[in-house]
């Protein structure tokens, strides 16, 4: 497995990824707004989109630097996952999103990826300075919570969110 970079190399196979999560109604996280970008533009639209946010000095008023990995096992060159690593945190990403969202496709659920995928995207926060990651998941995705358990996840606190409407468990990873 690898983390890659988007670029148009992998269009299809990002296109391919976020298809199956409509086909299987799941939730759509971590993508970096691939998905709303591919509803309501376009996958060069969401790469440029990717560059402003990777351009610190230019990230748009509103928003955090981040940048977003297609998780890609070598083999088959399948993307199976991919995470967004926000490298830093505003009000709303502090107490609600935390530094790092993650997604597995449906059909590659329960075979590890995602315990991969979140110590690799560790690593890169640590790499970059970042010693404290925070990483939410809704209270009822037990399997979201194991993941970032089995990461070295401490829950550091519990809230409904009035923004999702359901409760919300932050943890720091050190």
């Amino acid at each position: 497995m690898k983390l890659v970079f988007p670029t148009m190399e992998y269009k299809e196979k990002a296109m391919d990824y976020i298809k199956e999560f409509h086909e299987y109604d799941s939730e759509i996280n971590g993508t970096g707004y691939l998905d709303s970008y591919l509803q309501e533009e376009s996958y060069e639209a969401w790469l440029e989109s990717v560059l402003a946010h990777v351009d610190i000095a230019n990230v748009p008023e509103d928003s955090v630097p981040a940048i977003p990995y297609l998780y890609v096992r070598e083999e088959d060159d399948c993307v199976v996952g991919m995470v967004n690593i926000r490298l830093a945190l505003n009000d709303f990403l502090r107490k609600e999103g935390g530094n790092i969202g993650y997604s597995i496709r449906p059909t590659e659920r329960r075979k590890h990826y995602a315990t991969e995928l979140l110590k690799d995207a560790v690593a890169v926060c640590n790499r970059i300075g970042i010693q404290e990651v925070l990483v939410s998941c809704d209270k009822v995705n037990v399997a979201s919570a194991g993941v970032i358990k089995n990461c070295g996840g401490v829950l550091k606190e519990e809230f409904f969110s009035e923004t999702y409407q359901e409760t919300i468990q932050m943890y720091v990873i050190k």
